[in-house]
C-alpha cells in the first residue's frame, strides 16, 4: 500500500510540475501593444443579456489603439430588452451595428448560428474578427493585445480572468484554466497539427479572416456544444496555426452568478467535453486520497499516510500556481481541491444524464440529443 501511495504521488509530482511549466510558457499579451493599422471586426453575440452585457459594451467602446474598429452586436431573439440596453450604451456610436438574429435553422445550436451571422456581416475584407461573449469586459488595449497575439497564427484565445464570488463559483470556476494548464502541453498543442489537440475559450477569441473561412467558420461547428473548442480543431484542420494564451491582464468575465446558473451552464457541455473515464480518473488523483489518507491514519499506517498527504498538497500547489498565473484566488480556495474536483464530477454525471434523457436547456432553447 506504501509504495501504491507513493507512485500516485509521483504521479501528482509530474502533473504539478506540468503546471508550473505550462504556466512559464504560457503566452502573454504586450502591456503596450503597437497600434493596429488593419480593420478589426468585434463581434458580439447576445441572447437576454440586458443586465450583464452593459459593462461589455462599454468596454469594447472604450477599446484604444484600434482605429479601424467596428463592432457587430447581433440581438438573438431576447425577450428581456437587450437591444434597448445596447442601444442605451451605443448612443448613436457609429462604430457600433445592432442587428437582429434570424430564426434557428434545423441542425444549428444558438451560438454557432449567431456567430455565423456576425461574420457573415463583416465585410469579406476585414482581415481579423474577434468574438467576445455578454459577460466578458476587456481593458482599454484588450483588442490591440489580441491582435498582436494573432500575430503569425490563425487563432488565439486569450483567456479571460474568471470572477468568482460565490462559494460554487470559487470552488468549480477555478478548475477551468487549472485543467488546461495541468493536462494540456501547451508549446505541442502549438506545433502539432493533430486536430484532437487543441483547446479555446470562446469568451474572447481572436481569428484572422483567412484563416476562419479556410476553416469553413461556425458553419463547420454548426452542432458543437463546444463551438469555440471545435473551432480550433477546425483551424487546425485547414493547416492554420492555433494558440492559448494568458488573457487575465486584458479581460474579465464572471461566467455565472449562482449556483443554479452555474449548474445549468456547465450542464450544457460538460457531457461532451468530459467523459466518464476522465472523470473516474480526476476523482481516483485529487479526491479519494485525501480520506484514504484518515482512514489509514487511524489504522496507525503511517507509511501511506505521509505520501497521501504529500499528495494532497500536490493538488492544493497545482492550484496555486494556477491562480498566481492567471490572476485567481490561491488562499484558501486551493486546499479544497478535493472537494472542488468531487463538486465537477457531480456536474459531469448530471450533465451526462440530463443529456441522455433530453432534458439540456439553454437560454430558452433545448440541447438536443444528436447535436454535439
Amino acid at each position: 500500500m506504501a509504495l501504491a501511495a507513493w507512485l500516485w504521488t509521483g504521479l501528482l509530482t509530474v502533473l504539478t510540475g506540468h503546471t508550473a511549466i505550462n504556466a512559464l510558457l504560457l503566452r502573454r499579451p504586450s502591456p503596450a501593444p503597437s497600434d493596429v493599422d488593419t480593420p478589426v471586426a468585434v463581434l458580439l453575440p447576445v441572447r437576454d443579456e440586458a443586465d450583464r452585457v452593459p459593462p461589455t459594451v462599454r468596454s469594447l467602446l472604450d477599446q484604444r489603439g484600434v482605429p479601424g474598429l467596428r463592432i457587430w452586436v447581433l440581438d438573438d431573439g431576447s425577450t428581456d430588452g437587450t437591444a434597448d440596453a445596447v442601444r442605451a450604451v451605443a448612443a448613436g456610436d457609429p462604430r457600433l451595428r445592432l442587428i437582429s438574429g434570424a430564426a434557428l435553422p434545423a441542425g444549428w445550436l444558438g451560438k454557432p448560428h449567431a456567430c455565423h451571422q456576425l461574420a457573415a456581416a463583416v465585410p469579406p475584407a476585414v482581415p481579423v474578427l474577434i468574438f467576445v461573449d455578454a459577460d466578458v469586459v476587456l481593458a482599454p488595449t484588450a483588442v490591440a493585445a489580441a491582435v498582436g497575439l494573432l500575430a503569425g497564427r490563425d487563432l488565439v484565445s486569450p483567456y479571460p480572468r474568471l470572477l468568482a464570488r460565490s462559494a460554487g463559483e470559487r470552488l468549480v470556476q477555478p478548475l477551468l484554466p487549472w485543467s488546461w494548464l495541468t493536462f494540456l502541453p501547451l508549446r505541442a498543442m502549438e506545433r502539432s497539427n493533430r486536430p484532437s489537440l487543441a483547446a479555446a475559450g470562446g469568451q474572447f477569441l481572436a481569428v484572422s479572416r483567412a484563416g476562419y473561412d479556410r476553416a469553413g467558420g461556425h458553419a463547420a461547428v454548426r452542432d458543437a456544444v463546444l463551438e469555440d473548442v471545435e473551432l480550433a480543431r477546425a483551424v487546425k484542420r485547414s493547416g492554420g496555426r492555433i494558440a492559448l494564451a494568458d488573457g487575465s491582464a486584458i479581460a474579465a468575465c464572471r461566467m455565472y452568478d449562482s449556483w443554479p446558473a452555474l449548474a445549468d451552464g456547465y450542464g450544457k457541455s460538460l457531457w461532451a467535453a468530459f467523459g466518464p473515464g476522465v472523470v473516474a480518473v480526476l476523482v481516483l488523483l485529487y479526491v479519494l486520497p485525501l480520506p484514504a489518507a484518515a482512514v489509514a491514519a487511524s489504522l496507525g499506517a503511517w507509511p501511506v499516510v505521509w505520501p497521501l498527504l504529500v499528495g494532497y498538497g500536490l493538488g492544493g500547489l497545482g492550484r496555486v500556481i494556477t491562480a498566481a498565473r492567471t490572476g485567481g484566488r490561491a488562499w484558501p480556495d486551493a486546499w479544497a481541491q478535493p472537494v472542488s474536483v468531487a463538486l465537477f464530477g457531480y456536474l459531469c454525471v448530471r450533465s451526462r444524464r440530463r443529456y441522455r434523457r433530453g432534458q439540456l436547456h439553454w437560454k430558452g432553447r433545448t440541447v438536443h440529443r444528436g447535436l454535439s
